[in-house]
Order: C-alpha cells, then structure tokens, then sequence
C-alpha cells in the first residue's frame, strides 16, 4: 500500500496522483479513480525500472489517506526482490538454489509477467521464507469502483513501453513524465482539436 497525493489539475481538467514516497511516481487521469487506476500502473513501472537497476525498493507506507494497493502477485514479486536484496542474493544465486535456468528466475521477479504462484512460493522457500495470504472483508462499492477504473484505463502494454524505456534510460523521473504523456494529456488534447 502506497499514500497517494490526489490533486485536481485545473490546467488541463482531471486529476493528478503523486506517490511521495517514490520521487518522480506520479500519474493522471479524468477522475480520481482513473488517476488512482494509473498510479498503480506507474508504480509498477517504477519498482520494475528499479529492480532492473538492483535498486532498494522502500517499504510501502502505512494507510493514511488516499492509498493504492497493489494487486497480490505482483507485491509477493517485490517482497520477493526486497528479500533477496536483504540477504544479498542475487539472481545466479537464486537460480542455483532452485536448480532453475536464469531466464525463469527473471520471469518470477519480473512484475509485468503473469507467474504461477508456486514458482513465487518455491523462490521465497530457497530463501528461508514462506509466503503466507490473508483475506480481508472489504468495501464492495469500493471494489466496484477499482474495477470500473481498471477496466475504463488504456492497455497495460500501451503505458508499460514508453514509462519503461525512460526509465531505462533517464531514471524513474522521466519515467512519470513518460507516464503523464501516455496518459488522459494525449486523450484531451485529441479531444480539443
């Protein structure tokens, strides 16, 4: 779970998500839930441009306020990253302990790559750890919401590329601004010509 800043851009209508926790991470859209719909987006983006990297990724925040949660499979993929960085083990090193090729190991930390949840629990066991789920009660109007914003939101791959190459090349900053260009901008300013 991540604090979200939500602010409304009277510039160019919509709102705009920024994660303070993560410099740089900041999304936008037409409503609040689509802005919170890509500020999910844009913080996936962001922790795979600092895993490439082998950056530490922060622990995420306590709820206070507007928060994004990410969804299940791809937080157990940052812990997963997290740990190894805590116990210095890297990549080669993980594919040893799982008697695993390299490219299989790339694709259980890689947050954009649909694993099996086993291969995630089989990595987290080689480091002495077990992956343990929790079910909550939650909000249903407050899932309904989450899921119209998903749906309404461009395709994944469409932001992914673009946030992604800046990232690889200038740094998750220039990853956000990516994101904020790829985003509802390119949608008003196709809407006023």
């Amino acid at each position: 779970m991540r604090q979200v800043i939500l602010t409304r851009d009277f510039e160019d209508g919509g709102y705009v998500a920024e994660v303070p926790s993560l410099p740089g991470c900041i999304s936008e859209g037409d409503t609040k839930e689509e802005a919170l719909a890509q500020a999910q987006d844009a913080l996936l983006t962001v922790f795979d441009a600092y895993m490439r990297d082998r950056r530490d990724i922060p622990a995420p925040s306590e709820r206070s306020g507007v928060s994004v949660e990410l969804p299940a499979l791809e937080t157990a993929k940052i812990e997963l990253y997290r740990a190894m960085l805590t116990q210095k083990v890297n990549k080669s090193e993980l594919a040893r302990r799982l008697d695993w090729h390299l490219p299989q190991v790339d694709r259980v930390i890689d947050v954009h790559h649909g694993s099996q949840i086993d291969q995630i629990e089989a990595a987290f066991a080689a480091l002495g750890k077990k992956l343990v789920l929790n079910v909550i009660d939650v909000d249903v109007n407050v899932i309904r919401t989450t899921l119209r914003a998903t749906v309404q939101q461009r395709p994944r791959t469409a932001v992914h590329a673009g946030v992604l190459a800046a990232a690889r090349q200038h740094g998750p900053r220039h990853a956000a601004a990516a994101s904020r260009s790829s985003g509802s901008r390119a949608k008003r300013a196709a809407k006023k010509r």
